[in-house]
């Protein structure tokens, strides 16, 4: 498989109703918004799901959620030392920093997709420490919704003991209160791309291309939780710019202009992507996009 010899831009629509689909812990985890109160979902997000989605897919991943480990690893070190051809070049006689980046990169997508730092410390006083940085040629913009989002917030209770009490076993404590926080309905849009001098460097190919698509296609698949329950985010569109060089016929920002989603008039309460949003292209002479409906 040769490397990517072409730019790639993409842009991804979506929905989210009665979730939260990115937390903000500063913020008592109220979903994400900007000054303007327009919604927000953090690139580090969207990559997190993105190696989900991957995983999924079979494909060895670097960075792994604690609860959907593949391996007995239990951090990002402990993975990279039980990889024999990642060590070969992390110290001795054949410590090599490039060397040990081409195989990192070999031996994970995400790092020859989106990169890592490989900074971890040796024992003290020993200089074995490693220090290597890996540039990726995926990149990805936080996804901001069309609209300014409203956020419902509720309260909750827990009724049940999460502790048996030492001095009376029969007693009920009292009940906890704590606070969910929902955004009613939102659309948004994150865009990204991918470089072809990086993907040169890292060994990312067309192949590799083609998978980071289909998990922005399914990007939601398998990730359910109590704040995310299943159905209440939905991939609607994946936008897919393939240029014809490795600069590309255009800039990526000119590229991502030309896809202009926005509320129909007279949807003032907007419920529904399908029947109160609508996607526009603007044409680009000699570029060509492929579109694609979410899952």
């Amino acid at each position: 498989m040769s490397t990517l010899d072409h730019k790639i831009d993409f842009a991804v629509v979506f929905s989210v109703h009665n979730a939260n689909p990115n937390g903000d812990p500063l913020n008592g985890n109220r979903p994400r918004q900007n000054y303007d109160g327009y919604g927000e979902v953090s690139d580090v997000c969207i990559k997190r799901k993105i190696r989900n989605r991957l995983q999924d897919m079979g494909e060895s991943i670097l960075v792994q959620s604690d609860e959907r480990r593949g391996d007995a690893c239990r951090s990002i070190k402990e993975r990279v030392e039980a990889n024999a051809e990642v060590q070969e070049f992390a110290k001795g006689k054949k410590a090599n920093n490039d060397l040990y980046a081409q195989a990192a990169c070999n031996a994970w997508l995400d790092v020859r997709s989106f990169g890592q730092v490989f900074a971890f410390g040796g024992a003290e006083g020993s200089g074995s420490g490693v220090s290597i940085g890996v540039r990726g040629p995926v990149s990805i913009h936080t996804a901001v919704s069309i609209d300014p989002i409203d956020i419902t917030s509720m309260q909750i209770t827990k009724s049940v003991n999460a502790t048996t009490p030492k001095d009376n076993p029969n007693k009920k404590s009292p009940d906890t209160m704590g606070m969910k926080h929902r955004v009613d309905f939102g659309v948004y849009v994150f865009y990204g791309s991918i470089n072809t001098q990086l993907a040169g460097k890292t060994g990312f190919t067309y192949e590799d291309a083609e998978k980071i698509r289909e998990a922005l296609v399914t990007l939601f698949e398998n990730d359910t939780s109590s704040a995310r329950p299943d159905g209440s985010m939905e991939v609607h569109k994946v936008y897919w710019w393939e240029h014809k060089s490795g600069l590309g016929q255009y800039s990526s920002a000119k590229v991502h202009r030309s896809l202009q989603v926005h509320l129909n008039e007279g949807a003032a309460q907007p419920k529904s992507f399908e029947n109160d949003y609508t996607c526009t292209l603007l044409p680009l002479d000699g570029l060509e996009v492929r579109e694609y409906a979410g899952l």
